[in-house]
């Protein structure tokens, strides 16, 4: 096949994944159809990872207390998207294998019951971290001027919620329904709109006006959802019938979000005490270097989020088309993909930190700290793209426990012991947390890997 030829394929490919067209990803050619999910998957993440970049670009020329108070906040808040994850996994896996049975009306009451849960669980989130907003920095470890600059900050993030959940379920639900499109192009909304604002309202209005722009930008976003869910053409259109109250569904959806939920907490619980083991054991400095390397580490690494996305998409279809080798196949073919990307950000990480880092800063401390951070992160960095594939298959099929119980042992009962073991016992400080991270993600990977191949997660029914 000559150059040109394999360049319009590609580009062939590229085109229809994001023209959104409706396609039966129950049959026809497997790595295609991983493609094409996976690549608006990846740009819509991405897009989302380039503006927590540019987000942390412009507040860190506020300074190192504005780096550390979104940090620190960010961390906390990363409990809403815990459950905005789990939500949206329950809401993938259930509304895949209705479409995979051909029945896309069971598709739509499925993600209608969903939202009601979601409206449930943020206005509570919402009222309590409003009103706890300082009481929750002072928690993390902040001393008491980032408590003082940053708990409007905080607050306004806790106050926008709703949208952070909306926007997660509900391109959890396109994605259920292979319209992975859409997805893409509503967090593209969300994120472009972030990332105008962002420098205009932290001009006029300070650190707060980073929060504002963030929950202008995701309220965008949410709307062109709802418009395509409620008004669109696409195989997923809600109505009002969908959203009459139906108990066993509703049970069924919970069942499987809890251990989502749950296990997307504690991996949040445990990032939550790393942040504080390095503002303990580090100071401020530590801490900024280490947020600023988080953004980047995220930035490079969403995009294999695509790539499991896809997989859990195609696990979902293909169990409710009854048809599991071709769901194991996919997920098969989607970690080699991955391994390949990750292997190529890890050697950036290793070998290019310090050049990272200096976009960002001049300060050699935070610089420091920085390099550290992805230094260590990245020497990890296939077996983190084989964990998310493989975590994510078993969440596709609806399996939410297993990687619930991987989670709870690897991050509470081993990295977070290690680390504290490894800053204080060893005198590492800040480095002992760095250090953990990559061990556990191995650990995780294996794990994982053993579960998915015994082939429970073939049986389980949603």
């Amino acid at each position: 096949m000559s150059q040109r030829s394999i360049f319009n394929r590609i580009f062939n490919i590229i085109r229809t994944s994001l023209n959104g067209e409706q396609r039966d990803y129950t049959q026809g050619n497997l790595s295609k159809a991983i493609f094409l999910l996976a690549i608006p998957m990846i740009l819509e993440l991405s897009l989302e990872s380039v503006f927590a970049v540019v987000d942390i670009f412009f507040v860190s020329k506020l300074g190192q207390h504005a780096i550390a108070t979104v940090g620190l906040t960010e961390s906390v808040i990363s409990l809403v998207y815990s459950i905005a994850i789990g939500l949206s996994t329950a809401a993938t896996a259930v509304v895949a294998r209705r479409i995979g049975e051909k029945n896309p009306d069971a598709a739509a009451h499925a993600g209608a019951q969903s939202l009601i849960i979601a409206f449930i669980v943020t206005a509570i989130i919402s009222i309590l971290g409003v009103v706890f907003a300082g009481n929750i920095l002072s928690l993390m470890g902040a001393d008491a001027k980032v408590v003082l600059e940053g708990a409007i900050f905080t607050k306004i993030m806790f106050g926008g919620s709703l949208v952070i959940m909306l926007l997660f379920l509900i391109n959890g639900i396109f994605r259920g329904a292979g319209d992975a499109a859409m997805a893409m192009k509503s967090l593209w909304l969300a994120s472009i709109l972030n990332i105008i604002l962002c420098p205009l309202f932290i001009h006029f209005f300070g650190l707060k006006g980073a929060a504002i722009a963030t929950v202008i930008g995701r309220t965008g976003g949410v709307l062109y959802q709802c418009y395509h869910l409620f008004k669109g053409k696409g195989i997923i259109r809600l109505k009002a019938i969908h959203f009459n109250y139906d108990p066993k569904l509703l049970k069924s959806i919970v069942t499987i979000a809890w251990p989502a939920t749950l296990q997307f907490l504690i991996n949040s619980g445990s990032w939550i005490f790393l942040t504080r083991l390095v503002a303990e054991t580090g100071g401020t400095t530590a801490s900024a270097g280490y947020q600023l390397a988080i953004r980047n580490f995220i930035f490079f690494l969403l995009p294999v989020w695509g790539l499991s996305n896809a997989a859990a998409t195609l696990v979902g279809q293909n169990l409710g088309a009854k048809n599991p080798k071709r769901a194991e196949q996919s997920v098969n073919m989607t970690a080699k993909y991955s391994a390949i990307l990750t292997g190529s950000v890890m050697f950036i990480f290793i070998f290019f930190p310090d050049f990272i880092m200096r976009i960002y800063t001049h300060d050699e401390d935070i610089i420091k700290y920085g390099t550290l951070t992805l230094r260590w992160f990245g020497s990890a960095n296939i077996f983190y793209g084989i964990s998310m594939v493989m975590m994510q298959a078993l969440n596709g099929a609806g399996d939410t426990r297993t990687p619930t119980l991987i989670n709870f042992f690897c991050f509470w009962l081993f990295q977070i012991p290690l680390a504290y073991i490894l800053a204080y016992n060893f005198h590492l400080k800040a480095t002992g947390a760095f250090i953990a991270v990559p061990v556990a993600e191995t650990m995780i990977a294996l794990i994982a890997w053993y579960y998915f191949r015994k082939g429970k997660w073939k049986t389980i029914s949603v």
